[in-house]
């Protein structure tokens, strides 16, 4: 008799192990997002790029997400008409909300996959589809083709590589099976009016290269 298959965790109950065993590290925070999130070789170049493509537009009802523990997102609010932060993680929404306040924020808890988002004028989703399976992405992407824009950040191979092989939802990515997320290719095919490519980092170890595109939809 054939072994039954464990079924996979819900993103949900994944996303909260993360952060619980602080399995991105970052043992003396109480919530951490991983060194992609609060290393400065990382992040300045990024949040630099993002704030000048904001000022190349009227202010912007601005939807993050993944916020995660908000390490990036703080530096963008003030560049937006309204930054909604949206995190699966209940605990860690609650922490934000009490941890960073400003007029024109809000924190909302919501499974992107699953729940309705609320409506604005760009996405930021960084380094978040990279963790998801392909079904998850593909609910989502059906849901940001109501955007004008949406700012895309992935961690990818440095050479060609098969894109959107799939995988579990989780702590791991595409890496490891030299692929990545691309939007644009099979099975997701988003159609995009224009592509800039706003900021590209090779990391330290030259496992691959976080790059974040800006794609206008309409």
């Amino acid at each position: 008799m054939a072994k039954k298959q464990k079924k996979p965790w819900e993103t949900k109950r994944v996303m909260d192990q993360i952060y619980d065993m602080k399995l991105w590290g970052g043992k003396e925070h109480d919530f951490f997002s991983g060194t992609g999130s609060h290393d400065s070789k990382i992040t300045d170049p990024y949040i630099e790029a993002l704030k000048a493509f904001f000022k190349t537009k009227e202010p912007l009802i601005v939807c993050d997400l993944g916020c995660g523990d908000f390490n990036i997102g703080k530096h963008l609010v003030t560049s937006a008409k309204k930054y909604i932060a949206i995190d699966i993680v209940e605990k860690l929404i609650d922490r934000n909300k009490k941890t960073f306040q400003e007029s024109n924020l809000e924190f909302d808890c919501l499974d992107i996959s699953k729940d309705n988002l609320p409506p604005a004028d760009c996405l930021i989703i960084r380094q978040v589809l990279q963790h998801l399976s392909n079904a998850e992405i593909l609910k989502i992407t059906k849901k940001i083709e109501a955007y004008k824009y949406v700012i895309l950040t992935e961690h990818l191979p440095m050479e060609n590589f098969i894109p959107n092989k799939d995988i579990i939802s989780g702590q791991g990515i595409r890496l490891k099976q030299n692929s990545g997320v691309n939007l644009l290719e099979t099975p997701f095919n988003l159609k995009v009016k224009s592509e800039i490519k706003l900021d590209d980092y090779i990391t330290d170890n030259n496992k691959g290269h976080i790059v974040t595109t800006v794609y206008q939809l309409f």
